[in-house]
């Protein structure tokens, strides 16, 4: 499952939210990835997300395979949201 997600975060992810999401990720089973521009890194790595510039506004790409993809990215989805 792929889904394109705007940010709506009020500061650029700096390193704390990037450990919440990385944590975030974590709990599902499915294989999770962030695609932007042309990187695409893991979703559970902490140094692959934080070699993403991930600022308000910007759009990034989750994309989730396995038995609870769609948990995954909802829920992915809602923390870029907040």
């Amino acid at each position: 499952m792929r889904k394109d997600v705007v940010i709506r975060m009020s500061d650029s992810m700096e390193a704390t939210p990037i450990a919440h999401l990385v944590q975030l990720a974590n709990q599902f089973n499915s294989r999770v990835y962030f695609e932007m521009d042309t990187k695409k890194v893991n979703a559970k790595s902490i140094m692959g997300m934080m070699s993403l510039v991930l600022a308000s506004g910007a759009t990034v790409t989750i994309d989730a395979e396995g038995d609870d993809e769609q948990t995954a990215v909802s829920a992915l989805e809602d923390f870029l949201s907040k």
